[in-house]
């Protein structure tokens, strides 16, 4: 139901994972959004490929970025073989966000054999704002319509992963 952002791919080397990360960090650090660096020993990552899903595990490591407080966090998250699947919800930021994550995932493609984006606002294959626009409001209208009809959902609610979901049903 959300605008979400999902990308996924493979960096050249262990020397692009270098200047990815800090790609990255530099870019946040020029908007002020806070980061944190991580280093996982042992990570379990859902994932899905042709719809089937493929879960690793092992160690992980990468960067979080928090760009508005109303929007997921970008996590740059690496396995051992430099490959990375994540997605970011940013509907309930400024729409700028969205664009902002759009321009870093640019900054950062040059680092990837090849980086596969889906955006669900379509920003990132169109680059009009126009269109994101519409899309946001027809989110927020589902929404609003959703909350108005059922008195047991709420919406949205920040989970402890960090993650939001735009709907969830209190159990009264």
């Amino acid at each position: 139901m959300g605008i979400t952002i999902h990308f996924e791919g493979r960096l050249k080397s262990p020397l692009d994972y270098e200047a990815a990360l800090s790609t990255a960090a530099s870019f946040a650090a020029s908007r002020g959004w806070p980061t944190e660096y991580f280093n996982y020993a042992h990570a379990k990552l859902s994932r899905v490929r042709n719809e089937q899903d493929w879960d690793y595990e092992g160690p992980t490591k990468g960067i979080e970025l928090q760009p508005h407080p109303s929007s997921e966090p970008i996590r740059l998250e690496f396995d051992d073989d430099l490959y990375l699947q994540e997605y970011t919800k940013t509907q309930f930021a400024p729409q700028s966000v969205h664009e902002e994550l759009v321009n870093l995932l640019d900054q950062l493609r040059p680092y990837f054999e090849e980086l596969t984006v889906i955006d669900e606002g379509e920003y990132y294959e169109t680059r009009d704002s126009a269109l994101l626009e519409k899309h946001r409001e027809a989110c927020f209208e589902l929404l609003d319509e959703h909350l108005a009809s059922d008195p047991t959902l709420r919406g949205p609610v920040r989970l402890p992963s960090g993650r939001i979901a735009d709907l969830i049903r209190d159990d009264a």
